[in-house]
């Protein structure tokens, strides 16, 4: 399991996933896409073999856009869906998170990326909105 190979889509005069579609002789089984970026997704779900391609959208996107799907699309059997948070169960499994924060088994510290007052709140969006902070913590 892991990357055998890297495409860089400036260097290829066809789309993204007619490459991989004749690389990997009918297109991968798992396409992740994690930028945000609607067109991104279209090539990672075009990417997938037909019959049981599976896309996982990991990223939020921002943009008020549809989908860049038919219909019609879905019905050769590939399929695709959203994971927020890695399918972290809030409600069932916050507890033992926390438990396991206290304990100091996960180090949250780690993931905070900028410390804020909290009267910088639309200056944290914007890091957030730019990609140039993962978490901030707003001090009030």
């Amino acid at each position: 399991m892991g990357m055998t190979d890297f495409i860089n889509p400036k260097d290829l005069s066809r789309p993204v996933h007619e490459e991989i579609k004749e690389l990997t002789d009918g297109g991968v089984d798992y396409s992740f896409e994690c930028s945000g970026n609607l067109d991104v997704l279209r090539e990672a779900f075009l990417s997938t073999h037909d019959g049981w391609g599976l896309t996982v959208i990991l990223g939020i996107h921002p943009s008020p856009r549809l989908m860049p799907f038919h219909p019609m699309e879905l019905f050769d059997g590939r399929r695709i869906t959203g994971s927020v948070f890695g399918d972290f169960k809030g409600k069932t499994q916050l507890p033992h998170f926390a438990e396991e924060c206290m304990r100091g088994v996960i180090n949250l510290d780690e993931f905070i990326t900028h410390e804020l007052p909290f009267s910088k709140i639309n200056e944290a969006f914007q890091l957030l909105i730019e990609g140039k902070s993962l978490r901030c913590v707003l001090k009030l």
